[in-house]
């Protein structure tokens, strides 16, 4: 599995921990949501970031309490047809501010990548290599969207306005 996160392929510097496991103290650690609501208090002490895998079936609401303890938040795409991690990312970004890492995993798929950054995922699991080329090839080709959305990326409406009011500025 490969990593891509800022535009390119990087290293996952997080351990995943299984639910049994102890959790390592000065290393980034990714836990279950159900090992995480249960320790939240102790993983909120560690001395190393720490990320929590939440299911796409488990609400939001119960994990917002806790994003400021979290340095990163993986959504499930436990298939291809099932896109509630979208709106799970669009609710972490938007209503509940969170700006850490936002990874997407599970059937990670590259026709939906750039829904997926649109959302505000900025980080993301792929299987196949050809997928992790091609993600990283709409990410450099899309720059302008129409819509705004949780990416926090400026609509095209947003910049011809900033633009034209530098431009009428200047004429003054």
């Amino acid at each position: 599995m490969q990593l891509i996160k800022g535009g390119r392929i990087v290293a996952d510097g997080y351990a995943r921990v299984a639910d049994d496991a102890p959790v390592p103290e000065n290393l980034p650690a990714i836990v279950s949501g159900t090992r995480f609501l249960a320790e939240a208090d102790t993983l909120g002490r560690r001395g190393a970031p720490t990320g929590v895998v939440w299911p796409n079936n488990r609400k939001v609401a119960e994990l917002a309490p806790y994003l400021d303890r979290l340095a990163l938040v993986a959504l499930v795409f436990p298939t291809f047809k099932d896109g509630r991690a979208f709106s799970q990312a669009r609710l972490i970004r938007e209503r509940h501010g969170f700006r850490g890492e936002l990874r997407a995993t599970g059937q990670v798929l590259r026709d939906q990548f750039l829904f997926m950054l649109r959302a505000g995922f900025d980080a993301f699991e792929v299987t196949k290599d050809a997928d992790a080329a091609a993600f990283l090839e709409a990410a450099r080709r899309y720059s302008v969207f129409y819509q705004p959305t949780g990416d926090g990326r400026a609509t095209a409406r947003a910049s011809r306005e900033r633009t034209g009011s530098a431009a009428r500025g200047s004429l003054l």
